[in-house]
């Protein structure tokens, strides 16, 4: 997943990255990417409700999500023309074209309107995209400030602090993320309840799978 955030050649960084791994990225992933259904269900986007993923990679949680809420409209965001190509050949298999659209754009500096023609979503989520977004924490507070909607939810997950996993497992993680520009953000949680706090919104956050994973949100 690959969304950007303010470094001026992250397209063709991401397009580089991926341009072979798409096609094979759900199949490899799956083992790892832990917890991205488990956000799909706490979406829980109201009627007829919209919902956004920012870094939406190949489209897998965009389908998952527009399964789960037959009656949501779903939007994806990515910084590589490879990736999106390859979601839009994911939707259009499932069948789903004309409930999920994608747009090319930067997670930190995206406009809604006119990418989407909408001014906010309901649900925005960042899931394994956060750890490839340079400027994070920028990607978290435009997705609270100028996404979502008054009433509605960021949600994210991503690679925990993995503190009750063993040393080795973690190091070799780690390692083998960096060979594709992912950076565990060992701080997740903390920037998440800074980033509500800010604000006077309420944020929500809890370790997956012993740490391995670390899912928050934060509701306006």
């Amino acid at each position: 997943m690959s969304a950007g955030g303010a470094h001026p050649a992250a397209d063709e960084l991401m397009d580089r990255v991926y341009r072979r791994q798409r096609h094979i990225y759900d199949l490899t992933r799956k083992y790892f990417l832990l917890g991205r259904d488990h956000l799909v269900r706490e979406l829980r986007p109201p009627v007829e409700g919209s919902v956004v993923e920012i870094g939406c990679g190949t489209g897998r949680n965009l389908i998952a999500a527009a399964r789960a809420y037959p009656d949501a409209r779903l939007f994806g965001l990515d910084i590589s023309a490879a990736m999106l190509a390859t979601a839009r050949a994911n939707i259009r298999h499932a069948g789903l074209d004309g409930r999920v659209t994608l747009a090319l754009g930067d997670a930190v500096t995206f406009d809604p309107s006119r990418l989407f023609g909408r001014s906010h979503f309901d649900r925005a989520f960042f899931s394994y995209s956060l750890s490839m977004i340079p400027a994070w924490r920028e990607a978290l507070s435009h997705a609270l400030d100028a996404v979502t909607a008054p009433g509605g939810m960021v949600l994210a997950v991503d690679f925990g602090q993995q503190d009750r996993l063993p040393y080795w497992f973690r190091a070799a993680l780690f390692a083998w993320l960096a060979r594709f520009h992912v950076t565990p953000r060992p701080d997740l949680e903390p920037a998440l309840h800074a980033t509500a706090k800010h604000r006077a919104e309420t944020c929500n956050c809890r370790p997956l799978y012993r740490g391995y994973a670390a899912f928050g949100t934060i509701a306006r």
